[in-house]
């Protein structure tokens, strides 16, 4: 069940986060969620020890870019046809 926290931040560290979660295609409310999920299930003594730069680290390499080409109805049935056997 999801609830409401009003919380209030520097203008420019938001503006940044904002980007930075957009960039990751993840809603800023998740970001935070995932957060402070990271801090509350860990056994951690101080700041030092959460690993949220690791995993700001993971996702920050850039956007991913997909390219594909139309493919044939008849093409698509023989792929998943072979992919049954």
């Amino acid at each position: 069940m999801d609830a409401k926290v009003t919380l209030s931040f520097n203008q420019e560290v938001i503006e940044k986060a904002k980007l930075f979660a957009e960039q990751n295609n993840i809603s800023l409310s998740r970001l935070t969620e995932f957060l402070l999920r990271q801090i509350t299930t860990g056994d951690y003594k101080s700041l030092n020890e959460l690993p949220i730069a690791d995993w700001v680290h993971a996702v920050a390499e850039g956007k991913a870019e997909y390219h594909t080409k139309p493919r044939s109805r008849k093409d698509l049935k023989s792929d998943f046809m072979s992919s049954k056997k």
